[in-house]
């Protein structure tokens, strides 16, 4: 037995002794976009535990290899790591690419400071999460407003619009992970449909140098991104939870992320909150509360030469209504704005009732993308959304659950676009998108319906290039086309089709005629041309500035076309007009930048001129079977709008630092030289801000808002008689009411349980002293003061 193992033990030596170990491998690196060599990376072979580096033709070479498998981790700055495995049979020679310029490619996860701007030469500003988190109980417009020149346009304090630069509502594009949002944004009390807590980064872009994601986009793109994905093995997430003392509100929100070396990821998200009536300084605001429920996931694999993702969000919002804000006629607004104070108050409840929005949103996308040698990226996308907009008014008998605005909006969108990249100093984009939107008015509401069925489509193609003309300085541009074609059936009374004039510009577009309304088909077809330019030049380390000229086109929405009725939500008539042609914008900007050590400057002016600016003013009233109602109508003209936002800021010691946002926007209506209506007032903020990293990485800051009158209005007063006494009532629609000053107070503290846990506690109050003011851009402001004192506790579990 003992001379058989021997035998076998030297059989085997002898096998290995004579296997051959003389083989060749030969590897050759280069990079993925353009081939070039790939000079000085790291080699690794884990066989041998040996590091070679590649010569100056990317080349490198492992002599005497046995038969097997060798596995070799390829390292680079610039690159990201990649391990590659070969079976050894004989010399061998292989083509090996690396993803060479990566980090310029924004493919590695940002996290911490650092952010990807969605465009080179545009006037924009990101916001990122530690910002955001802030913000968990609130709402997307409120956050935004920490952008110098963005504010908003309110119905209440829940249902909040936001505005660039004065412009809102179809004028601004919003994107929601790459989908464009298409959730009714024509009306200004129609607030976005996201859930703040479920982004990550947002980027405000001011004004129309996004090409790629709209043509339309006169007053701005706000791009909402989620977390980016990190391709690595890791399991994060966290839980914010809060109070608040005004409207005696709670909310929650949970983060799930897991995601894998492989590139599989996987996303969860879920919050929830709820209000009951909110209160103003000296009296509660009935019927003002909120409950949302909102639900985000996604998943797919992120590879760098190819992925796919899978996305999808819920929001389902029930938003209660000022109860005093509903009005039976005008005499009741007029005595609403000389009164002082709301008509209706009652006791504190978690109640929402008519007047009041349901509104539900559905948003589905799949993606995908593949990376060509030499080449670039290709990526396709198709999404889907379903929007539910409820809108309840007070009612009596049978009807008084039935709302008095029912719309149902489903959109299709396909996009497809080539990224050519493959020379990092010229970069061309080409892309093109294929929308289909089918709106249905439900006809039982037993209200005239205010928007009508119609079926909506629209085909764009664009192109955009950038070069980088050197280090400090880079020129882009790009040329979109747009067509848009609209649908619509819908029943015109023949008093107001002959009273417009619709039965001589219109008469081939009748289809069917009843006793006292007729069936109309209005088709409209608008062809868009947009383009933009522009150039960002680094003066030094220091100094940089940036030009950029933009040409909009944005065809008339729905609501201006077809507007015709009571709409309950906005207590008012309001009417469009068939005749209006598409908007037209030209817009130039500037900026300057600034930053050292001790100081930061960012000013940035600019000067829109917007032909056929479409806008919606109070007329006059009009008689119902409820009564005389303000009657609003749009209207079309030549406009300019001009102004600059400022934001710096100086750190006056390590621990303290000072920052200053101001906004100065006019607008201007060319034909009448009235000043436009809606538009911001001056407004400024201080803040000053203390940070000890050292005591639980505590900070506190102090702001000083103040939002001076709007002294430059249009003066669209009109007088009404009363039938049974004759007595002439002025309806003071127009006058502002006066400036106003608040003060904010932020503070949070870090507590880390281990090093990958960590509780974040913040305590903010919002409008210390208890101030009553109203402000300009708030429909309700005639009914009611804004918000009194809120204090807020929100915790904060990262994990």
């Amino acid at each position: 037995m003992k001379q058989l193992i021997v035998g076998i033990v030297i059989a085997f030596s002898c096998f290995g002794y004579n296997q051959n170990c003389t083989y060749t491998f030969l590897g050759e690196l280069s990079d993925f976009h353009d081939g070039t060599p790939i000079i000085s990376a790291t080699i690794y072979i884990k066989e041998h535990d040996k590091y070679l580096v590649s010569d100056f033709d990317g080349k490198f070479k492992i002599e005497n290899l046995c038969s097997g498998v060798l596995n070799l981790t390829i390292s680079h700055i610039g690159c990201e790591t990649k391990t590659v495995s070969y079976v050894i049979k004989g010399d061998t020679h292989k083509a090996i690419q690396i993803e060479h310029h990566i980090e310029e490619l924004n493919e590695i996860s940002v996290t911490g400071n650092t952010s990807k701007k969605e465009t080179k030469t545009a006037q924009e500003t990101v916001l990122k999460a530690n910002t955001l988190k802030k913000y968990s109980a609130l709402n997307l417009g409120d956050a935004l407003k920490e952008v110098s020149g963005v504010s908003s346009i309110n119905t209440g304090n829940s249902i909040v619009k936001p505005m660039i630069n004065g412009m809102h509502s179809s004028r601004l594009l919003i994107l929601n992970n790459n989908v464009r949002l298409q959730d009714q944004d024509w009306g200004i009390e129609h607030a976005p449909n996201i859930d703040i807590n479920s982004a990550d980064q947002i980027s405000v872009i001011k004004g129309s140098g996004a090409l790629a994601y709209g043509g339309d986009a006169i007053g701005g793109v706000i791009v909402v991104n989620p977390i980016r994905i990190i391709r690595k093995d890791t399991l994060y997430g966290r839980t914010i939870i809060g109070g608040q003392s005004n409207g005696r509100g709670y909310n929650i929100s949970s983060t799930f992320n897991r995601s894998y070396s492989s590139g599989w990821f996987a996303n969860i998200q879920g919050s929830f909150k709820q209000n009951g009536d909110f209160r103003a300084p000296d009296y509660n605001l009935t019927n003002t509360g909120l409950k949302s429920h909102a639900f985000t996931m996604n998943t797919g694999k992120k590879k760098f030469e190819s992925g796919f993702e899978v996305f999808y969000s819920y929001l389902d919002n029930e938003i209660g209504i000022l109860g005093a804000s509903h009005i039976g006629s005008t005499f009741d607004l007029e005595r609403a704005i000389n009164s002082g104070q709301p008509s209706l108050i009652n006791d504190f409840s978690y109640d929402i009732n008519a007047p009041k929005q349901e509104v539900t949103h559905h948003l589905a996308k799949a993606s995908y993308y593949k990376r060509f040698k030499n080449f670039g990226k290709i990526n396709l996308q198709y999404d889907y959304q379903n929007n539910q907009r409820l809108e309840f008014d007070v009612r009596i008998g049978d009807r008084r659950n039935i709302p008095a605005v029912d719309l149902k909006l489903q959109t299709h969108t396909f996009l497809a676009d080539i990224n050519l990249d493959a020379n990092l100093n010229r970069r061309i984009n080409f892309g093109i998108m294929g929308r289909f939107q089918d709106n249905f008015a439900n006809p039982d509401t037993g209200v005239r319906r205010l928007i009508p069925d119609y079926e909506k489509y629209d085909f764009g193609a664009y192109t955009t290039a950038e070069w980088q003309i050197s280090d400090d300085l880079i020129f882009d541009a790009g040329l979109r086309y747009d067509f848009n074609r609209i649908d619509a059936k819908k029943f015109y009374l023949k008093s107001r089709w002959e009273e417009r004039g619709y039965n001589v510009d219109f008469l081939n577009i009748i289809l069917e005629e009843f006793p006292t309304q007729l069936l109309t088909n209005p088709v409209f077809n608008f062809h868009n041309i947009s383009a933009s330019a522009g150039i960002k030049y680094n003066i030094n380390d220091s100094n940089q500035i940036i030009f950029n000229y933009s040409l909009a086109s944005r065809p008339p929405n729905v609501s201006e076309l077809f507007s015709d009725g009571l709409h309950h939500s906005a207590a008012r008539f309001e009417l469009g007009n068939l005749r209006f042609d598409q908007e037209i914008a030209n817009r130039l900007s500037a900026s300057y930048a600034f930053n050292s050590s001790k100081f930061s400057l960012l000013a940035e002016v600019f000067y829109s001129r917007v032909n056929d600016f479409i806008y919606l003013r109070p007329f006059d009233f009009i008689l119902t079977n409820r009564g005389p109602f303000p009657l609003w109508q749009y209207q079309q003209t030549n406009a300019e709008l001009f102004g600059i936002d400022v934001t710096a800021t100086y750190n006056l010691t390590d621990a303290l630092q000072w920052q200053n946002k101001t906004a100065f926007i006019k607008g201007y209506d060319l034909e009448t030289d009235l000043p436009l209506i809606d538009m911001p007032s001056f407004n400024t903020t201080n803040q000053i801000t203390y940070n000890n990293e050292a005591w639980y990485n505590f900070s506190a800051s102090l702001k000083s808002e103040w939002v001076f009158e709007q002294n430059e209005f249009p003066d669209f007063n009109f007088e009404i008689e009363d039938q049974l006494t004759g007595e002439i009532t002025l309806i003071d629609i127009s006058t502002p009411p006066p400036a106003y000053h608040l003060l904010h107070l932020y503070n949070e503290a870090t507590f880390s349980f281990t090093e990958k846990t960590n509780l974040k506690v913040a305590l903010s109050i919002n409008n210390i002293l208890n101030t009553s003011y109203r402000n300009y851009l708030n429909r309700l402001r005639y009914f009611a003061d804004d918000l009194g004192r809120n204090i807020t506790l929100q915790l904060e579990l990262n994990y």
